[in-house]
């Protein structure tokens, strides 16, 4: 009885991280592209990139639990355009469903949203250039009006912000490289 008890605390336990995982496609697409940064943030993390106080920002991530940031390089990884659309093709057929795109510096922006009982439980938005993919795979919600300010804040944070520029930076130091060795 003693193995009973302990099972379905040890179920109890882990059931709350099964509800909280993340999309199951954005999951595949990072082990299928293992070289993407992949960065998570958790509500207290985000806070702590507030360095200015923001009230602003503040309010845009109140009801983010959890998110996860995926930066695929797609000149490195071959991520073209068909890619692209088996991603939206796996994501809705998770029940997320299209809601905004915008454009915003160069930038595609896509929102999707997945909602239970008229209550948005997830929220991925696509950010999409020329050389990279951005893959911001929310749980909780943020208000649509504001999805470039956050993926702004993102990239300019310093912390964050070097990190993305040093994974892009190595591409362009190695062509550079290539460059120079033609030169020689």
């Amino acid at each position: 009885m003693n193995s009973k008890k302990l099972l379905i605390i040890f179920i109890i336990l882990i059931t709350p991280g099964w509800l909280l995982a993340q999309s199951s496609t954005t999951e595949a697409l990072h082990k299928k592209h293992t070289s993407a940064l992949s960065l998570f943030f958790y509500n207290n993390t985000l806070r702590m990139l507030n360095q200015q106080e923001d009230k602003e920002f503040d309010e845009i991530i109140k009801d983010i639990e959890k998110m996860k940031f995926l930066m695929i390089k797609k000149k490195e990884t071959n991520f073209g355009s068909n890619d692209f659309n088996k991603l939206i093709s796996d994501y809705k057929a998770e029940s997320f469903e299209e809601v905004m795109t915008s454009r915003h510096e160069g930038k595609n922006f896509d929102v999707y949203l997945r909602e239970k009982n008229g209550k948005t439980k997830g929220m991925l938005v696509l950010v999409n250039d020329s050389t990279n993919l951005y893959v911001l795979d929310i749980q909780g919600r943020i208000a649509l009006d504001k999805v470039t300010k956050l993926y702004s804040t993102l990239d300019e944070s310093a912390d964050i912000g070097k990190k993305i520029k040093a994974f892009i930076g190595d591409d362009q130091e190695k062509d550079n490289e290539k460059k120079s060795d033609k030169n020689h």
